[in-house]
């Protein structure tokens, strides 16, 4: 799947919304091309009120986020918010058990199912470039999250 496939695939889903960083947008310079997945039903909740239940990271952020090597022509990492049981289920520990589990993985590999670098402690997955091996996976953790979305939104109004 590239970044374009999963744009499309999520924007086929009900209520959601993508956004991706431009300049224009306001966004940081460092977001830019930064693809950002929400959902918002009616479309009209303000910026701060946003929380994606994915992304799609197209660049590293140095001094904060850079163990994807993000950098390398033709990567980039979709992020995906799956909540504790599943990232237990994914990961194999639980999320506040991320930091002493660093070690284990290699957070440049592609096509592979791996904790986020930074937020696998709230529950956060990553997928560098899904492929052959994680696209199925991929798609049913993003209907997944959009899910959790939904109830979360829900629970709100």
């Amino acid at each position: 799947m590239n970044e374009q496939e999963i744009i499309a695939f999520v924007s086929d889903l009900p209520g959601v919304v993508v956004d991706t960083a431009t300049e224009d947008s306001g966004a940081p310079e460092a977001a830019w091309g930064d693809t950002f997945i929400f959902y918002d039903p009616d479309d009209n909740a303000p910026t701060y009120r946003r929380y994606p239940f994915a992304t799609i990271v197209v660049s590293d952020y140095p001094g904060f986020d850079t163990a994807s090597d993000l950098d390398r022509p033709g990567i980039f990492r979709l992020n995906i918010f799956v909540g504790s049981s599943m990232y237990e289920a994914l990961v194999g520990h639980p999320a506040d058990q991320h930091a002493e589990h660093l070690a284990e993985f290699d957070f440049t590999e592609v096509d592979r199912i791996l904790p986020h670098p930074v937020y696998g402690s709230q529950a956060w997955v990553s997928i560098l470039n899904p492929g052959t091996a994680t696209a199925e996976k991929t798609r049913s953790l993003l209907l997944h999250a959009r899910e959790n979305a939904v109830r979360r939104y829900d629970r709100r109004h």
